[in-house]
Order: C-alpha cells, then structure tokens, then sequence
C-alpha cells in the first residue's frame, strides 16, 4: 500500500465493489481532473471485499501512483462501512466522494471545489440528466420527497454520492447501517452551509448496479433512525412525550365517549368495549413516557461521557 507524503489538500474517497473493468479509466479521468487544480491530493479506494480482479487492479494502479492509498477489507462491510473508513483515513482539508463505476464523472470534481470556495461546508451533486431506468429514478424520486419531507433540507438528489465536503465536518459524523445517503442531512444538523449543483451522469459502462429497489424499505427504516436521532437525539423525552400526550388523548376522547353513551343509552360503563381501549391508550401513553425518560437518561449519559457538546461553533472572533 502507497502512502502519502506531505500535507495534502484533497483526499478523494471511492468505495469499490466488483468494478475491475471501470477503476482503470476511472483513476485516469481522475488525474486528468485533478492535477490541474495544482494542489495536493490523494486518493483513497476502499475494497469492499471485492469476489473479482478489483483488488489486482488498485494493487497495480497503487504501485504506478504514489497518491492512491488502498484500503482492503476482511469481508463486504457495505458502502457506508467503506465511505466512514475513507473518511476516517482521509488527511485532506476537503474530502470528495464518488462511486467506482463511471457514472459519477470526475471532471465535475474541480466544481464542486470551486463551489466551495463561496463558503460552503458540503457541495452535493444532482444528477439532473440521468442514466438510469424510469423505475430507478421514480424510486429514487420518492425517496427524495420523503428525505425533504422529514429532514427540512431542500436537496433535489440526495443519493448522489458526488459531493465535496469539508472534512473536519465530516469527521464528526458516525456512520451506520446505510446512512451514507444521509451524510448532507447529518452536516445540516452540525450547522454545515450546503448547497446542490448539477452534475454529469453517465449510464453505467460495465456490469450491473449494485442497488435495487429493495432498498427502499431500509431508506424509509433510516428516516426514522434519522428522525430521532437528528431532530431529537439531545430531547428525546419531545418526541416519546408527543406520541404519549397524542395516546392520552386518544384514550381521554374515549373515555369521554364511554361516559356520554352510559348517559345516554343507559349502557354500563363496564360492558362497553371501547372503555377498554380508553384504558389501553392511556397506558400506552404512560409507557411512551416512561420510554421518554430512560431515552433521555441514556441520552445524558452519552454526551456527559464522551464529553461531547450539544453544540457546534464554526468560528471565534476576537479582536486582541
């Protein structure tokens, strides 16, 4: 494994999975669009327990070019596992991140860094022509709505993986499961300044894509875990506390019904069905609260522990 010498300026970090055939032409339309920003680089591959000739190909392009760093896992970890170790090793100031397989073009990396420069922490990338099959990009599509949907943050292409960002942000994110799509929304929880620009997209050259449609039930399990963990991870007795006041008051309005029907009909309380699900919502209601409160024990303990902040400063001005 090469590694790099001296300060560098931009790490690139690419996940591959079986793509022998497209790390050749890919680490070549690399160079050819990064040496002319004159600033110092590295890229880093990540194999993701490659089954082909992928690990051949980075050991031979790793001997050719002193700035590839080549990370080889045990086994398939998955792309998050992959992006959260390149993004752990990465000694960059800026880090960019791309898929192996040519759909992502590099000449739009000198963009994204350009874009940078207005103060921006994360530059994503929307593929605005793409490439893939109308059943791709209406699933994609739907997952975009319900990302903005529930995060607030106004990105048109969230599963892109072309982004440049800075890298002390992103070293403070912890990754897991397949929360790398997410990345931009765990930046805008950290306060990141974030904007979208178009990219190329290019239709896959060799083999098949990884992802399918299966993926969509996890992206909707994520966005819950994203829910909780972002808008609430420092008040989670707010959202147990929601649900429990919303079952409360379920179970009040029948508890309510219960005694206007006895009055009215004459039927005894006891023998309505729905009194029972007044006393089901209510102690529903009082073990979301409960729920709430261990959430929030927990919750004290991680950050008191880890001594981490429940907050971010981005800069200190002071004027000796």
């Amino acid at each position: 494994m090469a590694e790099s010498s001296g300060s560098v300026d931009i790490s690139v970090v690419i996940p591959v999975f079986n793509e022998e055939q497209s790390l050749t032409p890919l680490h070549a339309a690399l160079v050819a669009a990064l040496e002319p920003l004159g600033r110092a680089y590295e890229v880093l591959y990540i194999d993701d327990g490659s089954t082909d000739r992928s690990l051949d190909v980075l050991r031979e392009l790793a001997r050719r070019d002193p700035r590839i760093r080549v990370l080889v896992f045990r086994k398939n970890f998955g792309q998050t596992a992959a992006l959260a170790a390149g993004i752990d090793c990465a000694e960059g100031e800026i880090i960019v991140t791309l898929d192996a397989d040519l759909q992502n073009d590099p000449a739009d990396i000198p963009i994204l860094i350009e874009k940078m420069s207005e103060g921006y922490d994360i530059v994503c990338g929307r593929r605005k022509d793409r490439r893939d099959s109308l059943l791709r990009r209406l699933s994609s599509w739907t997952a975009n709505q319900l990302v903005r949907a529930v995060s607030g943050l106004q990105l048109h292409d969230i599963g892109c993986t072309l982004r440049a960002s800075k890298a002390d942000m992103l070293k403070e994110v912890s990754l897991y499961g397949e929360m790398h799509r997410f990345l931009p929304v765990y930046g805008a929880q950290l306060g990141a300044r974030i904007c979208e620009i178009p990219v190329r997209h290019h239709p896959r050259r060799y083999g098949k894509a990884k992802y399918g449609l299966e993926r969509t039930p996890k992206v909707l399990l994520d966005l819950l875990v994203l829910l909780l963990l972002g808008s609430y991870i420092t008040r989670p007795i707010h959202f147990f506390g929601a649900i429990a006041g919303t079952l409360m008051g379920a179970g009040f309005l029948c508890g309510v019904w219960v005694l206007v029907d006895k009055f009215l009909t004459g039927q005894k309380a006891h023998r309505n069905p729905i009194l029972l699900l007044a006393v089901f919502l209510a102690l529903l209601g009082a073990q979301m609260i409960m729920l709430g409160l261990l959430a929030e024990l927990l919750t004290r303990i991680y950050h008191e522990s880890k001594q981490k902040p429940i907050y971010r400063i981005r800069e200190t001005i002071h004027f000796a």
